[in-house]
């Protein structure tokens, strides 16, 4: 097997994801790469956790964080409001499509979920709607760890130790267009698979339903999944003729990752809610947000005046500094113009990785988030067995090679099935993508000879 770096010597109480697990100890990263205690150089095409949108030891970043820690670093928010925070508000009300305008500061991604599920909520209950307290959500997703976040999850492995204590919100399939639950095509399938919202609005009755909760693109649930192009704006309608309200879980693709501000834009619908995080504040600092439109704020100001949510933390002004300084970088910078070509080039070359090796199945994705679904035999989409643990494997080859790539999950049941997402920075060159590539491929020769060998040999 892959031989683990040992960074430090002894025992560690730190819980790490595998606890018998020993991990690299980075030292320091730049650009797109992560060097450990040993000297290793790693090539970050995760962005950490789809995060690191514009690198490792940004100059510009680091001098906000130390220019807003020498003014302060905390204020409770119940007590004090800060410049940072204020300032970040603003100007995501300035950049964010439609009405979008309200933000409400938390500290990460299921965080941001969660709150958006309250503020939908709250904003029925001070309409004077009082039945509409359920959230439905899509088999195949992702939204968060929190129990509120997990009960919209449709995410079956994540949910299994949990489920006596979680709601029943996902309803619905996703628009998985590589495994049709129909057999069919995008247009003329008619689009089903939204349609099936009707379906389980009707079931439910929309005067139980507070709001519908999506991915723009799957992210650890699905590798990327990427609706067909009229998907979304079925989905907005059958929410708006049946008053419920959409909320947009940008929380991966939001802040350029998709090549737009969010990758809701890219089917021209702007959602009522969004929730945001990890490129909110790159890998920086911890911060992320859930947005609300004036439709969604309005009754809420004119009745109890406050959003009943909050964390210790929230509006935190050495993040809020961090994160409008992330933003800033972004548009001086101009990186969201690159990001288009940038995955198109990237997507081009893992075609021709496709051409290569049989066992990749669909490649995916828009801007730079991509994902790479892997199959047993493509001419049937034959899932690779669940024990072979595929996805494991090429993380580990990958990062024995000195490349990160994130794992995903798929398969339409949500359990059987491997995918990796390949999502670099944002500010990766035509020479870095080639030599990701050059790496991935690297990765890939190694795992056929595994195959070769049978899945469990050595490497």
């Amino acid at each position: 097997m892959i031989k683990k770096v040992v960074s430090i010597v002894g025992k560690s109480f730190l819980i790490k994801p595998m606890l018998d697990e020993i991990y690299p100890v980075i030292d320091y990263g730049k650009g797109v790469y992560l060097f450990d205690m040993e000297g290793k150089k790693y090539l970050d095409a995760a962005s950490g956790a789809v995060t690191a949108n514009i690198g490792h030891g940004v100059t510009e970043i680091i001098e906000a964080m130390l220019e807003q820690a020498k003014k302060v670093s905390f204020v409770y928010r119940s007590q004090f409001t800060s410049e940072a925070a204020e300032k970040l508000a603003d100007k995501l009300a300035e950049i964010l499509p439609g009405e979008l305008k309200w933000s409400f500061f938390v500290n990460s991604g299921s965080e941001a979920t969660e709150t958006a599920m309250k503020m939908a909520i709250q904003y029925w209950q001070e309409t004077g709607v009082r039945t509409k307290n359920k959230i439905l959500s899509r088999w195949v997703s992702y939204h968060g760890i929190t129990m509120g976040a997990l009960s919209m999850s449709g995410h079956p492995g994540r949910r299994a130790r949990f489920v006596p204590l979680l709601e029943d919100f996902p309803v619905i399939n996703p628009p998985y267009c590589y495994r049709c639950p129909y057999n069919l095509e995008a247009p003329s399938c008619q689009y089903l698979c939204a349609h099936e919202l009707e379906t389980a609005i009707k079931r439910i009755g929309a005067e139980q339903i507070a709001a519908f909760i999506a991915e723009p693109i799957i992210g650890a649930a699905g590798g990327a999944i990427t609706p067909p192009k009229e998907y979304f704006k079925h989905i907005k309608k059958i929410c708006e003729d049946n008053d419920i309200l959409f909320i947009a879980d940008e929380v991966m693709t939001g802040f350029g990752r998709s090549g737009t501000m969010l990758a809701c834009e890219h089917w021209g619908v702007v959602p009522d809610i969004v929730a945001l995080g990890k490129g909110m504040g790159a890998g920086f600092a911890a911060i992320a947000a859930a947005v609300a439109s004036d439709k969604v704020m309005e009754p809420i100001l004119a009745g109890s005046k406050s959003v009943m949510s909050g964390h210790t933390l929230s509006a935190n002004p050495q993040s809020c500094a961090v994160s409008l300084a992330v933003l800033e970088y972004l548009e001086k910078n101009e990186i969201m113009k690159e990001v288009d070509n940038k995955g198109i080039y990237l997507k081009n070359q893992l075609e021709k990785l496709r051409a290569q090796f049989h066992f990749i199945g669909d490649i995916r994705g828009r801007g730079l988030l991509l994902g790479i679904e892997l199959v047993e035999d493509p001419s049937i989409k034959q899932p690779f067995p669940r024990k072979s643990s595929v996805t494991q494997k090429i993380i580990e080859i990958a990062k024995d090679k000195g490349l990160l790539v994130y794992p995903a999950g798929a398969g339409i049941d949500g359990v059987n099935g491997d995918a990796i997402i390949i999502s670099p920075p944002l500010t990766i060159t035509k020479r870095e993508i080639e030599e990701l590539v050059f790496l991935l491929k690297d990765t890939f020769i190694a795992f056929s000879k595994i195959i070769s060998t049978g899945m469990d040999g050595e490497h």
